[in-house]
């Protein structure tokens, strides 16, 4: 994946609306990031296991049904330079949240900065992964937390084409604000659409100031094909 391509495509994203998105709903699309042969290429990787440090079957788990596998160190090229591009690009927004939040946690502009503190505090493990879900299998609402040190944004690709490589399988978001019910949303994804999304909690507009949101995603059931996921987590784990 060049990365003059896929910088050229970040900048057309209008990022005012991005912002104005994550700030709203938690979570914002980043549509046709990827081209069709480079979400090819990404699920390919799968079936090569010298790439990845650890697979994990869901279902052994209670996480659902399906499996996924995480990168090794180093990332395949692709996935680093996605890792590394965008990291700048949602920093700031990172660091706003927190002040609203009262959470006593600033990022470093760089990525590779923060990667090296994730490690002092001994996050060593890679977290971007690949997912791949057939026929009845689904994924659990959950939170990717590894450790101490947690970048609060995340961003999934969608690698198949819905309706002709698969069908069901959408990626559901959830919000529990204090004292209220869950409120869920269903995105729909295209093919090379990322969506980039709250990994824990987002500050929402009280009446007495800022307050904390908790989020959690996961997959609905697929009905019928192969879905591929590749998931872009900026922290490392324990």
């Amino acid at each position: 994946m060049p990365v003059s391509s896929l910088h050229d495509r970040l900048q057309q994203l209008d990022w005012a609306c991005i912002e104005q998105a994550l700030d709203q709903d938690g979570c914002a699309r980043l549509e046709g990031l990827l081209t069709v042969p480079q979400c090819q290429a990404l699920s390919r990787l799968y079936q090569n296991p010298g790439l990845f440090r650890s697979k994990v079957i869901m279902a052994r788990h209670g996480f659902g049904r399906g499996e996924y596998q995480y990168f090794a160190y180093p990332l395949p090229d692709p996935v680093a330079q996605l890792r590394q591009l965008l990291y700048p690009r949602l920093v700031d927004q990172a660091n706003r949240w927190n002040r609203l939040m009262n959470i006593d946690a600033h990022y470093p502009p760089e990525h590779c900065a923060f990667i090296q503190r994730c490690h002092g505090a001994g996050q060593l493990r890679p977290t971007p992964l690949l997912l791949q879900y057939g026929p009845g299998d689904y994924n659990c609402l959950h939170q990717d937390l590894y450790g101490e040190h947690v970048f609060p944004l995340q961003v999934t690709f969608l690698l198949s084409q819905p309706g002709t490589d698969f069908s069901g399988g959408e990626l559901v978001l959830t919000e529990q604000r204090p004292r209220m019910q869950s409120r869920p949303q269903v995105i729909g994804l295209k093919q090379g659409d990322g969506l980039v999304f709250a990994v824990h909690h987002r500050p929402a507009a009280g009446a007495r100031g800022p307050y904390r949101v908790t989020l959690r995603h996961g997959v609905s059931r697929v009905h019928s094909g192969q879905r591929h996921t590749l998931g872009v987590i900026f922290h490392d784990a324990l």
